[in-house]
């Protein structure tokens, strides 16, 4: 999908009238797509107006989840540290609050009552106890499990089927964020699997936020925002260039459908894992960050370089992605691998990134008009990974050099 010529002051205008209308449009789209009765449309209606109103997620979620670099390589130990770890680095205080237990933390059967069971050999202090630690320090835990009746490792039962009561357990316990996976269902729509979910969630009225892992596969942001806080729109990010290319590409499709309380996902973070270079990390944590997608770190914070420390805890691209407007970023023009992406901001800024995805250092430009700033009227222009104003009076376009698979950041403020 092309946005060529579209200034990005209609976009902005759309999407703050579609945020103030956004009760009545998912209360609209459940008559229209759900065969069910008035009660169950009631249902819908109340939870989207649970999502709006808990506070889960008004920006995107910030913090850690275990999968990308342990795997099921998991245990209490690990996360204990990695919360300490979170702290002492300083990126909880820059806003990384969730500690995100991935698949693998199960026992491979429940209890006689039904109940999910914490692995007793890798969490023996329980998972309750766990979330006591992790609150203690100011973070929030989460936790994960499936749409199906295993999960994706195969090593526990899924919730298919136990929804209520997983919900239970789960708030019980004190979590806070659930990801929910979609492997090894009954062929049931994804809709219906991922919807039981959000209604048990809703029924134990604690603010857990709620994140659809369906892979992008039956195109979730046309239908995810009526029961969860985000969902996947792509498949499994890898440590590799072409899967951060191709997947922020597929991502960008969705911008329309994502706002406070309602995020396009493009997977967790890879940023430190060591399979690109730190000029493809800081361009991937660059168009993550201007996409509002979660921050989710996917490394070993414990032992995490200090240029891996510097992409993540960079505050000016954090802000970017907290903004409290809100709106996706997208891709405005692309021409023999150089890009050109922005978006609003709140305070009448604009962001904008332009990104080499060619082997060839290149200037890229970029005009005002081009992201519905006036030609006419001088820009002040801030470097967000310098951490300084290249110009503050500059005029009709701006053009920077770039190294090839880098980046530049900018956030751009008329004057």
């Amino acid at each position: 999908m092309s946005w060529r010529g579209i200034s990005l002051s209609v976009l902005v205008i759309f999407v703050v009238l579609c945020s103030a209308k956004i009760a009545h449009a998912h209360a609209s789209m459940n008559l229209r797509n759900s065969n069910s009765n008035s009660s169950d449309t009631d249902t819908h209606q109340n939870y989207t107006q649970f999502l709006l109103t808990n506070g889960v997620a008004r920006t995107p979620p910030m913090g850690w989840n275990s999968w990308n670099h342990f795997q099921c390589n998991i245990d209490e130990r690990t996360v204990k540290t990695t919360a300490d770890a979170l702290v002492s680095t300083g990126l909880a205080a820059l806003g990384y609050k969730y500690i995100n237990i991935d698949d693998c933390w199960a026992e491979g059967k429940r209890d006689w009552r039904g109940n999910l069971r914490e692995k007793r050999s890798t969490f023996p202090s329980g998972i309750k106890a766990l979330a006591d630690y992790v609150h203690a320090k100011g973070l929030k835990l989460g936790i994960y499990s499936d749409a199906g009746y295993k999960t994706c490792s195969k090593t526990m039962p899924g919730s298919l089927g136990h929804e209520d009561i997983d919900a239970r357990t789960f708030a019980e316990w004190g979590i806070d964020y659930l990801k929910y996976d979609n492997c090894y269902h009954d062929g049931s729509k994804p809709l219906d699997r991922f919807a039981r979910m959000s209604y048990a969630l809703q029924k134990v009225a604690r603010p857990i936020l709620y994140a659809i892992c369906e892979w992008g596969e039956e195109n979730p942001a046309k239908w995810a925002s009526r029961y969860g806080n985000a969902w996947r729109t792509t498949t499994d990010i890898k440590d590799i260039w072409e899967s951060i290319t191709s997947i922020a590409d597929e991502n960008n499709v969705w911008g329309r459908y994502a706002g406070p309380g309602r995020w396009n996902d493009p997977d967790m973070l890879e940023v430190g894992n060591g399979g690109m270079s730190l000029e493809e990390y800081q361009s991937h944590f660059s168009i993550w960050a201007i996409m509002k997608a979660p921050l989710l770190i996917g490394c070993d914070i414990r032992s995490a370089s200090r240029e891996t420390l510097r992409i993540l805890g960079n505050k000016e691209a954090i802000d970017v992605n907290q903004d409290p407007l809100g709106v996706q970023a997208r891709k405005i023009r692309s021409k023999a691998g150089l890009e050109v992406w922005a978006g609003p901001l709140s305070s009448r800024r604009v962001v904008i990134v332009l990104w080499n995805r060619s082997k060839y250092r290149a200037p890229i430009s970029v005009g005002w008009r081009e992201v519905g700033l006036s030609p006419s009227n001088p820009v002040s222009v801030r470097d967000l990974w310098a951490h300084l104003f290249i110009s503050k009076s500059l005029r009709s376009r701006l053009t920077a050099h770039v190294a090839p698979h880098a980046c530049k950041m900018y956030i751009l403020t008329q004057i």
